[in-house]
């Protein structure tokens, strides 16, 4: 059986070292990125289970390649700062990652987070291959989407939300519920979930304008995917 990979994103070689030689006694593989550039060739080539990311890198730093990172995939992050501030977790999670450490950080509690993202990542319940109704049709094995017929270009984070949408259709999603099965934190900002959800709206809409499109706002609730009006 093959080990999880793990991508160590780090401007810092020593540091790269540390986290190579603990991840790798933890049975894990290890991939190693100097910067962010060359992180985003290695999530493209070699599709890690995880990746580890230095905010503070010169050229293209944390942020910058994380924004990057979740245009086309949604590999659990990791964030290593060096600031412990609220604000800065809070900049994290927005901006789409999974957990941070700040350094100088425990070599337990580097492990512990890495292990529970790991595990959180090989527990999450996989959505069907395929599903179809009369309006919409989501392939998951290969990450299309078809709408009446017509394909629309979503973003991983927006597939995922259509997913988790269609998986409990027919059912009113509160935004917490929606946080924790997309972001995978309930406690992230419900923000989150009015834009994407009005991103995805706009999408569905664009790719057949002349039908409705069968994510209700519920108000004081959260939102629904209606499978009876997508088919009717």
């Amino acid at each position: 059986m093959s080990l999880p990979r793990v991508l160590v994103t780090d401007d810092d070689p020593a540091i790269r070292e540390l986290i190579g030689e603990l991840l790798r006694r933890d049975n894990l593989e290890v991939l190693e990125a100097a910067n962010g550039r060359e992180a985003l060739r290695l999530v493209h080539s070699s599709h890690p289970a995880l990746v580890l990311l230095d905010v503070s890198m010169p050229e293209l730093d944390g942020w910058q390649t994380l924004e990057r990172i979740r245009d086309f995939s949604d590999v659990p992050v990791l964030m290593l700062t060096a600031h412990a501030g609220e604000l800065e977790k809070v900049r994290g999670l927005r901006a789409g990652a999974d957990d941070y450490v700040t350094k100088p950080f425990g070599r337990q509690e580097l492990l512990a987070r890495v292990g529970a993202l790991l595990r959180r990542t090989s527990s999450s319940p996989a959505a069907p291959d395929v599903y179809e109704d009369g309006y919409l049709r989501i392939d998951s094995s290969n990450a299309t989407v078809d709408v009446l017929g017509g394909p629309v270009a979503l973003t991983p984070l927006e597939l995922r939300l259509l997913q988790v949408l269609v998986r409990h259709r027919d059912q009113v999603l509160a935004r917490d519920q929606i946080l924790e099965h997309v972001w995978g934190d309930p406690a992230a900002s419900s923000a989150q979930v009015k834009l994407y959800v009005g991103y995805l709206r706009r999408k569905l809409e664009a790719a057949a304008p002349h039908a409705d499109v069968p994510i209700e706002t519920v108000r004081g609730f959260g939102y629904r995917y209606r499978s009876t009006a997508a088919a009717a």
